[in-house]
């Protein structure tokens, strides 16, 4: 593989990269009020994410549904945290895979993520696949929301399968909703349908309502 084509393939995979919409160093953070919904149960609560990224959820008793909730937040928190490439991809090598008849680009990782692949489209990372444990993930973005400062996925799949045996363990569907608060994007409502191995679907509605961000 020559020096070339590795840089290459840093290139791209590091320009969709940067393009994505994260939150500055400037980040106040914020608090909103959420309505979680499944099926017939329905749950009311606060939320607020501090400037250091940390999450807080009050005004609910169930603990299953409140942890469920915390996670949730800190996965919004983890992708909209910003790093930067050398941070995040510092000791990892990318080298160039296959390319589709649309420009999709495949980029293969060894080093610390070792194991990992995307695919770029654009200035998009349209897909991540990855394995973490005894499970194997892929995510394919399947639309997005382009801001000021880069993109937001809004419409995405992910496909969990046993890495070992790659039998589908289930299927999640998000639809995602931002609204701008301020100088900052913040989402306002997720609809997540997971259809698991047997088949069976559950939707999980996050409504965010009275966003505002803290004060400086």
């Amino acid at each position: 593989m020559t020096a070339s084509i590795i840089d290459k393939a840093r290139e791209i995979f590091q320009a969709a990269y940067e393009n994505r919409y994260t939150w500055d160093e400037k980040f106040p953070g914020y608090t909103a009020d959420l309505t979680w919904q499944q099926a017939q149960d329905t749950y009311q609560a606060q939320i607020t994410v501090q400037p250091d990224f940390k999450v807080e959820v009050t005004g609910i008793e169930n603990e299953s549904i409140k942890e469920a909730i915390k996670k949730h937040l800190w996965d919004i928190v983890t992708h909209r945290k910003r790093s930067s490439f050398i941070q995040t991809h510092g000791n990892n090598i990318f080298t160039l895979g296959e390319e589709d008849a649309k420009g999709t680009v495949e980029i293969l990782v060894s080093g610390e993520s070792m194991g990992s692949h995307y695919k770029v489209t654009g200035k998009v990372i349209s897909q991540v696949s990855r394995q973490m444990g005894g499970l194997a993930f892929t995510i394919d973005t399947e639309s997005t929301q382009q801001t000021e400062e880069g993109y937001l996925p809004t419409h995405y799949q992910a496909i969990f399968r046993d890495a070992a045996t790659q039998n589908l363990k289930a299927t999640r569907h998000h639809i995602d909703t931002y609204e701008k608060i301020g100088a900052y994007y913040l989402p306002s409502r997720q609809v997540i349908t997971t259809v698991d191995e047997k088949g069976q679907t559950t939707e999980v509605i996050f409504q965010f309502s009275n966003i505002n961000l803290l004060a400086n």
